[in-house]
């Protein structure tokens, strides 16, 4: 079973669980994918114990983070993981994000700037895809999906048939604590409100996006697609590639797992952080506060 306690830490006027594990000098930060928390980094966290300080957190409205009423946007976001950063990070770190913590990591990464030791990103969302083009449509659509389910999940039969895509993937203790932490209404209502605050954050990332991480950055693409994303899927994989190889130290490459690499190939995962830790030398101290996101 898990063991993991954490602390809350406050962020922006909210609060967010913090869990922190391993040993050494060296720190590891890991942002969740839509609809998840930390719980999703249960199977990497213990492959890097022996390596580094490992920080995983659930964002505001999730898991056992402070409860938010108002709808944050995609900036809201990236300025709590600035912020949580801040208060629990001394000196530099390698960021770790799935999905669409993607985005929130690269609008962080814009802040943290120097900060960063590598940037590890697993089947990021990548705006410039097709599958986002008439997002909007799509979120209208999966909103109302995502309403009835927010209605079955205080039912535990329910929310168990509703998420079976997660327990295959995940281990058992893992999906139960998700059982309990995500898959609840409260859980879900955030999900609803992330996913609208992504699609009002497309347009603006199309015609701005980030600005390119400078810090060696390793993008894992999954080879298999998410069920119903067949049609987008190497079309999307294909925008990823695009993006990271135009960096300035930039690496694709494709692993053989669906959509939720951590839970399916964590060795490839945690191996990949080690070569970023490795890559950039021991850890230097803090260069001083980043400040605030605008």
């Amino acid at each position: 079973m898990r063991q993991s306690t954490g602390r809350a830490v406050p962020v922006n006027g909210r609060t967010v669980h913090v869990e922190e594990s391993g040993t050494g000098p060296d720190h590891v930060v890991f942002e969740a994918g839509g609809g998840m928390g930390r719980t999703c980094w249960d199977p990497v966290l213990p492959l890097l114990a022996d390596r580094a300080r490992l920080v995983a957190y659930d964002r505001a409205g999730f898991g056992r983070s402070g409860r938010t009423s108002a709808g944050l946007s995609l900036d809201d976001l990236a300025a709590d993981l600035v912020t949580l950063v801040e208060a629990v990070v001394p000196g530099r770190f390698v960021l770790v994000a799935h999905s669409m913590g993607g985005l929130v990591a690269r609008r962080a990464a814009e802040t943290l700037g120097p900060r960063l030791r590598g940037l590890l990103l697993l089947d990021p969302a990548a705006e410039t895809a097709p599958a986002y083009d008439t997002f909007d449509r799509t979120v209208t659509q999966v909103d109302r999906t995502l309403a009835v389910l927010q209605a079955l999940v205080r039912f535990p039969l329910l929310a168990r048939l509703t998420s079976g895509n997660i327990r295959r993937v995940f281990p058992a203790d893992t999906y139960a604590a998700m059982l309990a932490e995500d898959f609840v209404p409260a859980g879900v209502a955030q999900t609803r409100k992330e996913i609208k605050a992504v699609a009002e954050a497309i347009p603006r990332l199309r015609a701005a996006p980030p600005a390119a991480p400078t810090c060696p950055t390793v993008l894992l693409s999954a080879t298999r697609p998410q069920p119903g994303r067949a049609r987008h899927h190497a079309a999307m994989a294909e925008h990823q590639r695009r993006w990271v190889e135009a960096l300035p130290d930039g690496r694709f490459e494709r692993t053989d797992s669906g959509h939720f690499i951590q839970a399916e190939q964590p060795a490839v995962v945690a191996e990949h952080v080690r070569l970023l830790l490795d890559r950039s030398g021991p850890a230097a101290g803090a260069t001083g506060s980043t400040g605030a996101i605008r």
